[in-house]
């Protein structure tokens, strides 16, 4: 068996069968042949590394219901139909149910070992594709959330990914909307311990008055109301991850029994004296500093230092601004799903002025102005424009984030990318070397 995987060939007359399989031997093709369509069938699957040829007219399953019955088993598996002048309309119908090519009949060798070759390099870059992506399945969560092709937001999914294969605590700090929560969502995702739980806790938001015995839990009668016994959210996270957004919004008091829960990885629910093992990893996120508030006392010095074993820091849109155009479209591109309405298209001008606009709100400001800009709600918006050291650092940004936004919306396909920037193929990879853009990083995940 070749490396690219052998062709099923199959038809009802013998003598197409041993000229099509002389024809691709003859170009290094391995070839099975098979003279009822049931007999190949069974060879299909998910796996298997090569395609199928059928002829369309054969007794008991023909090959449209061959085609359907290969496609329920593997719906990117790659089918060629064999088809007489008098079908041809049959063939373009099948084409449009996922064929992946049709030969009129009589047809010259040529013509079919051409049709072969491109058929199983698509199945070798798809069956690779499937291969590469549960290779870096723990990885999907950072690629997927953290969405960026910046020297920052490189940096953090490298980071992520490094300190996810350990079980070390982690401090993410970062401005309003900078993906605190993405950033710990990947990093649980990225870790061994992505099949368990992981509790968010937004710190803030719990009432003030039941914050301990929602984190720690509590015994019948531990207060007034109190009718039995309740596992608290570190207890639901055992074997998992818990996340602590807005940590510093944490009453001092219950830092201190933070502080022991993470020294000793064991609670005690209200109530009881009896301590309670936890395996768990802490993530906790703050917007503000954490160092400076426990100089001024508002956060203990202690519980900083148990929890930042790792800190990382999320950039805001102003530290990568070249990412805001590749996010903006995402965010259009998702609202449109939200609200059922197709993708608008977003003129160059418009993502430019949306590059240069300050942020303030970060990665959520940004989310609302393209849900506005699906629904029609943007008019008369102002993007005021960034001032720039120079016209050509001005006019090279501008031109950077073009090129970013269309990979972006054409999912870094390089054809579709220049032809869409009127370009050549030479210039696009120039320009994408000098301005360290990389295609890998405009494709889409499921791809």
């Amino acid at each position: 068996m070749s490396a690219t995987g052998p062709v099923l060939f199959v038809d009802d007359e013998e003598p197409l069968r041993i000229a099509a399989q002389q024809t691709l031997e003859l170009a290094d093709l391995d070839c099975l042949c098979f003279d009822r369509a049931a007999a190949a069938l069974t060879e299909i699957g998910p796996d298997f590394p090569g395609i199928l040829v059928s002829d369309i007219r054969m007794p008991g399953m023909d090959g449209t219901e061959l085609l359907r019955a290969a496609l329920r088993k593997d719906p990117e598996f790659p089918v060629i139909l064999v088809t007489g002048h008098g079908d041809l309309e049959l063939a373009v119908a099948m084409m449009r149910e996922g064929a992946y090519d049709f030969i009129e009949k009589p047809y010259a060798p040529e013509r079919l070992v051409d049709a072969v070759r491109r058929a199983l390099t698509m199945r070798r870059l798809t069956i690779e594709n499937r291969q590469l992506r549960s290779q870096v399945a723990p990885f999907i969560g950072a690629r997927e959330g953290l969405r960026g092709f910046s020297p920052e937001m490189e940096r953090v999914r490298k980071q992520i990914n490094a300190v996810a294969a350990s079980d070390a605590d982690v401090l993410i700090v970062g401005e309003t909307g900078t993906g605190k929560g993405l950033a710990a969502q990947a990093l649980h995702a990225a870790s061994a311990r992505s099949d368990k739980p992981f509790v968010a806790i937004n710190c803030a938001a719990l009432p003030a008055d039941m914050i301990e015995s929602e984190l720690f839990g509590h015994e019948p009668g531990a207060f007034v109301g109190a009718t039995r016994a309740r596992a608290g959210k570190f207890e639901h996270a055992r074997r998992g991850a818990v996340f602590l957004d807005e940590i510093d919004s944490l009453p001092l008091a219950l830092q201190a029994k933070l502080l022991h829960a993470v020294e000793t990885r064991s609670i005690n629910r209200l109530g009881s004296h009896d301590p309670i093992d936890l395996d768990v990893r802490f993530v906790a996120a703050s917007k503000s500093d954490l160092e400076a508030a426990a100089a001024k006392g508002t956060f203990r010095s202690d519980l900083l230092y148990r929890l930042n074993v790792v800190t990382v820091r999320m950039p805001s849109l102003a530290a990568r601004r070249e990412d805001i155009p590749m996010l903006f479209l995402t965010f259009v591109r998702q609202m449109a799903d939200r609200y059922g309405q197709p993708v608008p298209q977003v003129p160059g001008a418009v993502l430019d002025a949306i590059a240069s606009r300050d942020w303030l709100g970060n990665a959520r400001e940004l989310r609302n102005a393209a849900e506005r800009y699906v629904l029609g709600l943007h008019e008369g918006e102002e993007h005021p424009s960034q001032e720039m050291a120079s016209l050509a650092e001005r006019v090279a940004a501008h031109e950077r984030a073009l090129i970013a936004a269309s990979l972006a919306a054409n999912g870094g396909r390089l054809k579709d990318t220049y032809e869409a920037l009127g370009i050549s193929r030479k210039a696009l990879y120039e320009k994408m070397q000098r301005y360290g853009l990389d295609r890998d990083s405009f494709v889409e995940p499921d791809t």
